[in-house]
Order: C-alpha cells, then structure tokens, then sequence
C-alpha cells in the first residue's frame, strides 16, 4: 500500500502553473510528498549536522585545556583512522539487521564516548584517556547513507526523482558541514569550551532517535544478505579509489586554506572562506537535482571529474598571482560548484554497483575512502605549506583532481559499461 501511495504520488502531475512558476523547485516539492519522507529527513539532518561540529569542537576544547594543538590533532586524528576502520562494519550490521535495531544503540556508544571526552578534558585526565574516549565515537553510524539507502528503497525505479534525491543529500552534506564549524566555534567562543561537544552529543542523539522511530520508510532487512560483498564487487574498487582522490582536493583545499589566511593575518577568516566553498556545492547541488541527468552516470563521471579539476585550477591562480584572499573566496566559491554534482554522479554509481541488500555499507566504504584521502591531502598540503608556501599548496587540489579524473575515465572501461547495464536503476 506504501509503495502505491509513493508512485501515485510522484508521477501525479503538479497542480496547472506550479511548474511554470517555480520549474526549479517542482522536482523537490514532488520529493517530499512521498509519504514519510519529511520526517525521517527532519530526523536526520539534526542527526547530520554534528557531524561538521564534532572536530571542530574536539580541537578547540583539547587545545584550550591542554595548550596543545599537536595533542587535538592527534585525537582527531585517531578519531578519523578508528572511523575509517569501524564504520564500514557498522554498515554492514545496519544491512543484516535493519537501522533501528543497530544505527541507534551504535549512536548511544559514540555519544558516551563524547561525553567521556568531555569529562576527561574537564577533569585533566591523563592523555591516553582521551585518544580512547574519542576512538569510541567511531561507532557514529554514517547517516547521510542510511538517508540515501531509504530514498533508493522508496524511490525503486524512478531514476529521475532518486537523482533529485541524491542531489538532495549532497546538497545536505555541504550545508551541514558548512554550518557545523559555525555553530562549534560560537558555541565554544561564548559558552564555555566543551559546549560545542555537548550540544552535538545531544542534537545526534535527538536526531537518531527520530529518523529510526520512522519504521515505515525503513528498507527491508534481507536474511541471509544475497551477493558478494561491496568491496569484491564489479566497479566499486575503481570507485574507491576515486573517491579516494577526491577526498585528497577536500582536506589538502581545507589545510591549505587554514595556512593561506594564516599567514595574511586573518585566520579568523578562513572559517568563512570555506564555508563559501560549501556554500557553492549546496547550491549547485540542488540545481544539479532539478534537471534531467543526461546519459548514464559512467559517462558523467569524468565529465564532472574534469571541471572539478578545470575550477579549482581558479584558486591557484588567484593564490599565486593576487595573494588575495577575497579573490580566493570568490574563486572557491566557484570551485565549489563542481563538488556536490560530482559527489552525486559518485554515489549514483555506488547506488547501481553495489550488490543487492547491502546499500548502506557500499555507501559507507565510499565514505571512508574519502575520509582516506582528506586524511593524504591534508598531510601534503601541510607539507607543501611548509617547503614551500601556501599558494604552492594550491597545486596539491588541482593534482588530486587529475589524478581523479584519469581514474574516473577507467569507468568507461567495455567490463564497466557491461556491468553498469547490468546494474539495477
């Protein structure tokens, strides 16, 4: 009855002059009349938006307490490799045994291990304590995949609305990582240091409890889970590695920029020019989801992969020639532009080569080589930095971006093309 009431829905025609007068907005407002789909969305994007406050937080509560960034790096640090190695295990038990019974219990360990951090800090416990604390909170289920798992289960065979959708979730991702940082350093800078931790523990929690409560738009658990797993399926390894390259542009662009404003005096300043990147994909990412994708997302990959590349060559330039940092802001934001429409084309492409039934960890193995690859580009663009100098560091993007696009012309290899036919839509 659900699935009938989702297809009524969604091919039913907008009422006569709704699409003349916002074409645009037509293909989302059609999104959100599929029943549930505004509350387990509400749910999660409060669940989301700590995901951009965690770090930040961590690292300004560590630094405070302790005088030491080197000591908040390496927590955060530890943070994201237990991640990388958790979540795609976290993944895995959310397909075998559904996302209520898993996302939420795993939300309530990495909360604990918030608070724990927290209390370690506040009570000048010893350092061990809170590389330990922060590692628990890798348990932190990957919720912008479970989102895109029940719009791919809810939208089954309709390519087009579940390309607005993704859309949709790429432009969720940028806003909440645009805003997190934001709202983690006003929380920090008038509260009191460990307040950005606490709100995001409580906002995660809050929003977990509400996406998982929407048992009706949750996919079905499939027992035994058929297919071969994500990683030795047909595609997805290529993808990895592209995602992989990708995540090298975010964190060497993210390091770079921190140490570009920095020595102009105006660190405050690179929050800002960031969330301009940010705000560039949301923007785009929501335009790119109000169109009809043109031909299959194999041969839209490059495409995107190479004005990513082609864009972000606009910052080097600005860094190097100008040494201006409202330029550079302005040439980000435009770099941005290219990111949520390659990060749509990406997990299109996970959605279709992932086997049967394991949705949510395909997605999260994307993640995490992403979190691989921020975690090489912020190391070179460091490095770069400091041989050599910031504006060079602007080379490092634009290097990774390369080598993205010759991995993504791989997509268009005759096996990858077989397999993608084969792939369901």
């Amino acid at each position: 009855m659900r699935d009938c009431a989702r297809d009524r829905c969604w091919t039913a025609r907008s009422p006569p002059g709704d699409g003349r007068r916002m074409p645009q907005l037509s293909p989302y407002r059609r999104l959100f009349e599929v029943p549930g789909a505004r509350a387990f969305t509400a749910g999660n994007l409060l669940a989301r938006l700590p995901m951009g406050m965690f770090s930040v937080s961590a690292v300004t509560m560590i630094a405070g307490a302790r005088g030491s960034y080197a000591l908040a790096g390496a927590v955060t640090a530890t943070g994201l490799a237990a991640t990388a190695l958790v979540a795609p295990w976290t993944a895995r038990l959310v397909d075998r045994h559904g996302q209520a019974r898993v996302a939420l219990p795993a939300t309530v360990i990495a909360v604990l291990g918030s608070l724990s951090l927290l209390l370690c800090v506040r009570h000048d416990a010893p350092d061990w304590t809170l590389f330990a604390s922060y590692a628990a909170t890798a348990t932190t289920p990957n919720t912008g995949g479970m989102s895109r798992a029940r719009w791919a289960h809810l939208l089954a065979g309709h390519t087009k609305a579940l390309h607005t959708a993704n859309s949709f979730e790429q432009a969720a991702d940028e806003l909440c990582f645009m805003l997190g940082p934001v709202l983690a350093a006003f929380l920090c800078g008038t509260f009191f240091p460990e307040a950005g931790t606490l709100v995001g523990a409580v906002l995660l929690l809050t929003g977990m409890v509400l996406f998982t409560a929407r048992r009706a738009t949750e996919p079905p658990v499939r027992a035994p889970i058929p297919g071969k797993a994500p990683l030795r399926a047909p595609g997805i390894p290529p993808l990895l590695a592209v995602c992989l390259a990708m995540g090298g542009v975010f964190g060497a662009t993210e390091v770079v920029t921190l140490a570009f404003a920095d020595a102009q005096g105006r660190q405050s300043a690179a929050g800002i020019v960031l969330a301009l990147q940010a705000a560039g994909s949301c923007g785009a990412g929501l335009l790119y989801g109000a169109v009809k994708p043109v031909g299959p997302a194999a041969a839209r990959l490059p495409r995107c992969v190479a004005a990513m590349a082609a864009l972000l060559t606009l910052p080097l330039l600005a860094a190097a020639l100008t040494g201006s940092l409202l330029l550079l802001a302005a040439t980000l934001l435009v770099a941005g532009m290219a990111t949520a429409p390659t990060m749509v084309t990406t997990m299109t492409l996970v959605q279709q080569r992932t086997p049967e039934g394991r949705l949510n960890e395909g997605m999260t193995l994307a993640v995490t080589g992403l979190l691989g690859g921020i975690a090489c580009g912020s190391a070179i663009g460091g490095w770069t930095v400091e041989h050599l100098s910031p504006a060079a560091g602007y080379a490092v993007p634009v290097t990774a971006a390369v080598v993205a696009l010759a991995l993504a012309l791989t997509q268009r290899s005759p096996s990858n093309r077989f397999t993608e036919c084969l792939a369901p839509h």
